[in-house]
């Protein structure tokens, strides 16, 4: 029956049954959904959400099959037979990337070919997992999806290249870019500044790039209303509001009550091997447009991701 139609009664008919009509709309689902990388901060909450909707599917990590190995990634993806693949295995170690580019094109680029590939064979949709670094980060307006990419690193060249793959095997995909992302499940830049905030009096932090925070626990139930449509494109997604890494700080220490000053500094002042872009501002117009809901404020995720946090440590 798939997943947009609930058979041709009338909705008033369901209303004077007492049916709510959304929850009869998801005991309808009937997808079978397969996440890459479901061992990730993304991953993990993607998989915590579909059980939570009580969707059929199986998080999949590099202990099952290695998706730069063609033959193993196709015989574990056929055998399971999904409707629909998130994709959200990927090298992103940005910094050490420009030191092994070939590693890191392989898995962005390559891995994401071997499971587009797959897609197609099969004839499932696939979400496929980018990223802000696709723009050169000039100027200070939010990038539209359509906006011209320019990577100026090695890991937002090899996520573009993942992208033009779907692009050019799929009819039935996503793509969703996002920024500056945090989860319960792995490291980010929130549990670092909780784990420095406690350490020292004052820390310098960057405060000449802005973007925009991506809660995965408030990303995960958009990938999944995604997932059970068929409103395919490319997409923006990251919680709303724009902030610079400083501010991004300050407010972690202000909602963890640490008495931890930031100093703001330049990008030159912080220098890495890749270039970071300045403005990763993204709108996610399109978002609304085909009738998304967007994620919450910033701010608010990061009140919640802390809390979080607190209570897993308790």
């Amino acid at each position: 029956m798939g997943n947009s139609v609930i058979g041709n009664l009338d909705h008033e008919v369901w209303n004077l049954l007492g049916i709510d009509v959304e929850s009869r709309r998801k005991q309808l689902i009937n997808e079978r959904i397969l996440v890459t990388g479901a061992s990730g901060q993304l991953g993990f909450d993607i998989c915590r959400e579909l059980e939570k909707r009580k969707i059929e599917h199986v998080g999949t990590n590099s202990t099952d099959f290695n998706i730069t190995n063609k033959e193993k990634t196709k015989d574990y993806i056929m055998k399971y037979n999904p409707t629909v693949i998130i994709h959200c295995s990927a090298y992103t170690a940005v910094d050490k990337a420009e030191d092994e580019p070939e590693k890191c094109f392989n898995t962005n680029k390559g891995g994401t070919c071997n499971v587009a590939e797959i897609c197609k064979e099969l004839g499932c949709k696939m979400i496929y997992i980018s990223t802000d670094y696709v723009f050169s980060g000039t100027g200070e307006i939010p990038y539209e999806v359509n906006d011209e990419t320019e990577p100026q690193n090695i890991y937002g060249k090899s996520k573009l290249a993942g992208e033009g793959i779907v692009k050019e095997l799929l009819d039935k995909y996503f793509i969703v870019r996002i920024s500056w992302v945090f989860g319960k499940n792995g490291n980010n830049f929130v549990k670092t500044m909780l784990r420095i905030g406690g350490e020292k009096d004052k820390i310098n932090v960057v405060s000449d790039q802005i973007g925009s925070p991506t809660y995965t626990a408030d990303l995960a139930p958009l990938l999944c209303d995604m997932a059970i449509s068929e409103k395919y494109g490319t997409y923006h997604a990251t919680n709303e509001g724009f902030c610079s890494w400083a501010e991004l700080a300050e407010e972690i220490f202000e909602v963890a009550g640490y008495k931890t000053k930031v100093n703001p500094i330049t990008t030159k002042e912080y220098p890495t091997k890749a270039i970071r872009p300045k403005n990763s501002r993204m709108s996610k117009l399109v978002l609304s447009k085909n009738g998304f809901e967007q994620l919450p404020t910033w701010k608010n995720a990061i009140k919640r991701y802390i809390t979080e946090l607190n209570q897993q440590n308790i």
